[in-house]
């Protein structure tokens, strides 16, 4: 048994429930792709949902730029760097490692993902699904399992806190995103499902990834040793 560089981004007693979830997370997406693949209008429920949304006071507004803000290349590249630097300085490369990539793949899949729906908002922008809404639950799920790993929480206790986190961050986000017009509920639901699928794959595959380089890395040294 080799002696592992750091710990696991996504820990042993979530694997199994995370990836059940990034399953369904994934059916959901591509779901409602199809359904609003092409379109321009809001659908039953995104009428519904925003006519609750409509009429947020000026001070709402406010609120709901910043949020905006958090997930607009300056704001979401400050946040990544901060992250990182936490991270690093918690002695967890690996978690790192995992901010970069996971955020990058899960906005990387939102944004290849509107152009395969087609889906338009306002004079042709493409919409589905959201990218914001993606990016904040992709880097709150992060920290969560970060979280979740050093407090050494269990499966019951560790998916709650990484599911709750993930909802009010896309929540959050989402919230920001109907408020301002710039996209449509169920492109919400999309992002969030976007990051709830993307990110387990990607913290299986850090973690794969360094272990296999943490076993190069013990064989030399035993053949150094001969």
């Amino acid at each position: 048994m080799t002696r592992r560089s750091a710990p696991a981004v996504l820990p042993p007693s979530l694997r199994v429930w995370l990836g059940l979830h990034a399953v369904l997370a994934a059916l959901v997406v591509v779901a409602l792709g199809f359904l609003y693949a092409d379109d321009s209008q809001p659908g039953g429920a995104d009428a519904r949902i925003w006519t609750a949304v409509d009429g947020a006071g000026p001070a709402w507004r406010h609120v709901a730029l910043a949020m905006d803000f958090l997930g607009e290349p300056a704001g979401a590249a400050t946040l990544v760097l901060v992250t990182v630097t936490g991270c690093l300085l918690l002695r967890h490369p690996r978690a790192a490692v995992l901010v970069v990539a996971g955020t990058g793949m899960t906005v990387g899949t939102a944004t290849l993902l509107k152009v395969l729906v087609g889906r338009t908002i306002h004079d042709g922008n493409l919409s589905y699904p959201s990218g914001h809404t993606a990016f904040a639950t992709a880097l709150t799920l992060v920290l969560a399992l970060l979280a979740t790993g050093r407090l050494g929480l269990g499966s019951s206790a560790g998916m709650l806190l990484v599911l709750a986190a993930a909802l009010v961050a896309g929540a959050a986000m989402g919230w920001a995103q109907v408020a301002l017009g710039a996209h449509y509920p169920t492109d919400v639901l999309g992002g969030w499902c976007t990051a709830l699928a993307v990110i387990p794959a990607t913290a299986w595959l850090v973690d794969r990834t360094a272990d296999r380089l943490d076993d190069r890395m013990a064989d030399a040294g035993r053949w150094e040793r001969r």
